[in-house]
């Protein structure tokens, strides 16, 4: 039986079932509850999260010591402080359940000794998490100069699986508006 990670690499290309194998052996499934942190920040990240269901929220301590969220994930996406991952130094950004969430994780360690395994995963693996940047940095300018209805309006159109899983205060913080401004623009809007 094949993992939900082996199905979306399968995707982009053929994979043999020996490095299927690689594969599963290397990524281990873990879930998590909501709140649950996965990584926290002032360490160096060591670990990349493949999720399989639910939402991952990255977020980040702005100067008042308030935490932000900074972008959510969902399945079928690669999660990791990609700076801190590759080039091991501290991040200033943790990961968090935003909602119960099911992963499969693989250390650096252990990603490294799989691309010497398996040399194309490296190439695939970094296609998939460049597109993925790409992605956050296109939503997340599609709400630059909107007003607070209509980046909540947009963020409903765009990411409406999200919407329903995370809590309106993490909705909120990713808006960059406070709770009860979320409350009264959902209220207007019924």
């Amino acid at each position: 039986m094949s993992s939900p990670l082996i199905n979306y690499l399968r995707l982009f290309r053929h994979i043999s079932a020996e490095d299927e194998a690689l594969i599963a052996t290397a990524f281990i499934p873990h879930n998590f509850k909501e709140g649950d942190v996965l990584f926290s920040s002032g360490h160096v990240c060591k670990e990349m999260f493949f999720i399989c269901n639910g939402v991952l929220r990255i977020m980040v301590q702005n100067e008042k010591g308030v935490e932000v969220t900074y972008f959510f994930l969902k399945e079928n996406y690669f999660c990791t402080i990609l700076n801190s991952f590759n080039n091991e130094v501290i991040a200033h950004e943790s990961i968090q359940a935003a909602c119960d969430v099911d992963v499969l994780i693989v250390s650096k360690s252990r990603i490294t000794a799989l691309y010497q395994q398996i040399p194309y995963l490296k190439d695939l693996i970094d296609q998939i998490t460049q597109q993925g940047l790409l992605d956050k940095i296109q939503i997340r300018n599609a709400y630059q100069g909107l007003d607070s209805t209509e980046r909540y309006k947009l963020f409903m159109m765009r990411q409406p699986e999200i919407a329903l899983r995370v809590q309106l205060t993490d909705v909120a913080s990713y808006l960059g508006i406070t709770p009860q401004s979320l409350s009264r623009i959902r209220k207007n809007m019924r």
